[in-house]
């Protein structure tokens, strides 16, 4: 292992090199006058970074690249076989017999189609509410946006209280009031996912809401003004105006926050656990690769995930870039 990561470090430092050799080459053929103190000033302040990149970023995708081809297990660091696509055939056959991870395929899939709506929608909704003039705009800032500097594992917690099967729990005693009886949220297969998604919709609006807000920053208010001297009302104002001025706001919203849903892990981890009706790909993942310490099978899972999700992201690009 120390040899191959000596190898992609050298060939990450040929690479760079190449780069900033390319950089002088190109400088001298426009005629700028290149300062070799200058640059080596910048490629210096830019070393911290690459470094960190390349052993926290690059370094682990090309080892789990290569491990999803091999029978690599934890607990046998130095027997590893290269057994070509086997494992992906366990995935499939996986997939195919409705095990734990065709479910973990369901929940995800269930996850991340009602969280993505739910939460752009609550930041769009919270960000026009506070884009006003009045003194308290600010608190209300605030007030939605502290979920998102919590920590996610306080939250869960935070929301095992409040739907604690108990008639003590304060969503089941809050229904009591109105004769219905206590429920077991979490364990319901019913309502455990609806739950996360809300949660998660919840803790996470309020960084998409910062966003929205820069996005309704940048409309030209006389564009506004415009619409009332043609007597627009404020829904003709909102898809006329607002919506298109936010188009490319959306675009970075959808992208981020679709990735982000396919990547959940910590609210089922600890608010059901290892449960079929809420177990996630990620959470899938974690538990063969560090619980059962496959490895191997669990870059395998990753890699076609990955796949999965650069596809779909490449198409929502697709789909929703400006037109000239």
């Amino acid at each position: 292992m120390t040899v191959s990561a000596l190898i992609i470090a050298a060939v990450f430092v040929v690479v760079f090199a190449l780069f900033a050799f390319y950089d002088v080459v190109t400088s001298r053929r426009r005629k700028v006058k290149y300062r070799i103190w200058t640059a080596m000033t910048a490629y210096l302040m830019l070393l911290p970074a690459i470094v960190l990149a390349f052993l926290f970023v690059l370094l682990p995708i090309l080892y789990s690249l290569g491990y999803a081809f091999t029978d690599y297990y934890l607990l046998k660091p130095n027997n590893i076989s290269y057994i070509g696509f086997e494992n992906f055939k366990q995935v499939f056959q996986e997939i195919a017999g409705r095990g734990t991870l065709y479910h973990a395929l369901i929940n995800t899939t269930e996850f991340v189609v009602g969280v993505v709506p739910l939460q752009i929608g609550l930041a769009l909704a919270l960000a026009l509410f506070v884009n006003k003039t009045y003194k308290s705009a600010k608190v209300f800032k605030v007030c939605f946006f502290a979920p998102v500097v919590i920590s996610l594992s306080v939250t869960s917690f935070l929301w095992l209280q409040i739907l604690s099967p108990s008639e003590k729990g304060l969503l089941n005693s809050l229904l009591g009031v109105l004769g219905v009886k206590p429920r077991d949220w979490l364990r319901d297969p019913a309502t455990a996912m609806p739950c996360i998604i809300v949660l998660s919709a919840w803790q996470g609006c309020g960084y998409q809401m910062l966003i929205v807000l820069s996005g309704l920053s940048n409309i030209q208010q006389n564009l506004y003004e415009a619409a009332s001297l043609d007597g627009a009302g404020a829904w003709h104002k909102f898809t006329a105006v607002t919506w298109p001025g936010l188009r490319s706001t959306f675009v970075y919203i959808i992208i981020t926050v679709f990735i982000g849903a396919c990547r959940i892990l910590t609210q089922p981890m600890l608010m059901t656990g290892y449960q079929d009706h809420t177990v996630t790909l990620s959470y899938y993942m974690y538990q063969q690769g560090y619980t059962y310490r496959w490895v191997g099978y669990s870059s395998a899972v990753a890699l076609l995930m990955t796949i999965v999700i650069g596809t779909i992201t490449l198409i929502q690009r697709r789909v929703f870039r400006e037109k000239d």
